[in-house]
């Protein structure tokens, strides 16, 4: 036990010094990660060897889960680009270039030229960490195929490299044989299996480009060899811009603005407002979906009706049920402000809740809600901070009449399996001694008779969920923390909210605060990590669970 905690204490160290070094880094605005902070940043990353990077201190082997976790959250063309260039939102919009949107994160990026990147940061400091991260775990597996594809004296490319650069240099398409033989020389360089090659080049091949996964390892290897040899030297830069507005809530402020304005317009400011952190789908499919359908409620086909709708293949579906919300009280309020956190006002007078699993309620409320997607990491206290002042204009300061803050989020367990749910009574805020108690709402009993796990305690609001190893997440849970979970932006909703209830007296200190949680991992289990992949429809029913408690609690109030 002794040692266990003592391998903790050096992880949280070594998480503390990561987090040092990378807003040194920052505030520098600029660095190389083959030089000394670079390698200071690899060399403690590689020391704490976090789950979700799995073999990454393997020198012998290319660690495939977590490169498909990271380039799924990094730009397209990431690996081709040795330069990276870190930006605020400063007009490239307005620009010729072209867009490129990660497939699992909203961030937008530009490939400026063939060597250089630049990645918007819009969502405040744990997306640059979150970023820096991702690209130190890159460029450490780079470095491995490198080192497997050219001699170590001549740096002269081996036999096996050859092949491999003959196939992503060429237009031509590979026969099945072909590519075969291809698959087995890349896992030679891989380290792996060529089973475990070949799951990887299916989950990269695209319509138009089959091959792709062949030209990622390809320029892995070739900007690593590159930055060696001194021909082109990989960097990161901060924008001046950046480093200027980051922690200054322009962002925030503008979208907080966008959305009280809007109430203002619809004459509902001074309607008592329930807040919810949720997804963009499952409270206007709870209220507007079976009468949209033209289908009679049943409780029995209640999450059947959901899980279709949450089919990649039901594009009409949704398109019919978001247009006869938008019909029926539902405003949409797109975020162009750079926050990524689009917003749904639903006006309860004009919902009809007799054909919805809350027809027992006698007369639609004259409340309304308030639906904002997913924050990240420290943009949550931004986004809250921001939202829970008052909306003063030129001539007046108008008080916002919040009733309640509903959080529900994804997170990871420790203590049971991926679809389960998670009711916070506190959020112990990793790094600094910000520790919140919560008067949650939620208790463990609502959610009970479902066939899922249901936990209450506290909960880590981690600095990044791509940091965690397995002695810090069992420290929290086997100590008398006996944390029941871990996620990013909890810790700093609460933090906005105690400060507009208790400080600054911006809203009710009677707000009621609801938070639950659903596992999308479970970090302590071998092949449970996010890098293995995610819940998929497996995740509707705990979804929808949380969704129907928060609705039952604002209408039943």
């Amino acid at each position: 036990m002794i040692q266990n905690i003592t391998r903790a204490r050096q992880s949280t160290t070594a998480i503390d010094r990561l987090y040092i070094t990378m807003r040194h880094m920052f505030h520098r605005g600029n660095y190389r990660p083959t030089g000394h902070s670079g390698k200071m940043i690899q060399d403690l990353l590689l020391q704490l060897n976090p789950e979700i990077y799995g073999t990454m201190a393997d020198q012998e082997k290319v660690e495939l889960n977590g490169l498909l976790y990271v380039l799924d959250r990094l730009p397209d063309g990431i690996t081709e680009t040795p330069y990276i260039n870190f930006t605020s939102n400063e007009g490239v919009d307005f620009t010729k270039f072209k867009p490129i949107i990660p497939p699992k994160r909203r961030r937008v990026c530009y490939r400026v030229d063939e060597d250089q990147m630049n990645i918007e940061v819009t969502r405040g400091r744990s997306e640059i960490y979150d970023t820096m991260t991702h690209l130190t775990f890159l460029y450490n597996e780079s470095d491995k195929i490198r080192a497997k594809s050219f001699h170590k004296q001549t740096q002269k490319p081996n036999r096996v490299w050859g092949k491999i650069e003959q196939i992503a240099l060429s237009e031509s398409k590979l026969s099945v044989k072909d590519r075969d033989i291809a698959l087995m020389h890349l896992s030679t360089i891989l380290g792996r299996s060529y089973n475990e090659t070949q799951i990887a080049y299916k989950y990269f091949s695209t319509e138009t480009d089959k091959d792709k996964f062949f030209k990622i390892i390809y320029w892995m290897g070739k900007t690593s060899q590159e930055d060696l040899l001194g021909i082109k030297r990989r960097e990161i830069m901060f924008s001046p811009i950046l480093r200027e507005r980051i922690g200054h809530h322009i962002v925030g402020e503008k979208w907080a603005n966008t959305i009280k304005k809007a109430l203002v317009e619809q004459n509902l400011i001074h309607r008592p407002l329930h807040i919810i952190s949720a997804n963009m789908h499952s409270v206007s499919n709870m209220l507007y979906a079976f009468d949209a359908l033209e289908k009679n409620f049943s409780t029995s086909e209640e999450f059947d009706l959901y899980k279709a709708l949450s089919s990649s293949k039901s594009k009409s579906l949704r398109e019919t049920v978001q247009n006869y919300s938008h019909k029926n009280g539902l405003t949409f309020i797109p975020d162009s402000s750079g926050t990524n956190i689009d917003v749904q006002i639903i006006d309860l007078e004009n919902v009809k809740l007799k054909n919805t699993a809350f027809s027992d309620v006698k007369a639609s409320s004259g409340d309304v809600i308030l639906v904002m997607d997913y924050a990240f990491g420290e943009q949550a206290f931004e986004s809250m901070d921001e939202l829970l002042k008052p909306y003063k204009t030129k001539s007046s300061s108008i008080m916002m009449n919040v009733a309640s803050v509903s959080i529900m989020g994804k997170a990871g367990i420790l203590c049971g399996k991926k679809g389960d749910i998670m009711i916070p009574t506190s959020h112990i805020v990793e790094g600094p001694t910000d520790n919140y108690v919560i008067k949650n709402e939620f208790k463990t009993e609502d959610f009970k008779g479902n066939r899922l796990g249901v936990f209450e305690g506290p909960m880590v609001t981690v600095l990044g969920t791509s940091l965690q190893n397995k002695d810090v997440l069992e420290y929290f849970k086997n100590s008398s923390w006996k944390a029941i979970g871990l996620e990013m932006e909890g810790g700093h909703y609460q933090k906005a909210i105690q400060i507009a209830s208790q400080i600054r007296h911006h809203i009710s200190p009677d707000v009621k605060v609801m938070y639950a949680y659903y596992a999308s991992d479970n970090p302590l289990e071998t092949g449970s990590t996010l890098a293995s992949g995610g819940l998929g429809l497996t995740g509707v029913k705990p979804t929808y669970l949380i969704t129907k408690m928060i609705l039952k609690k604002i209408l039943n109030a």
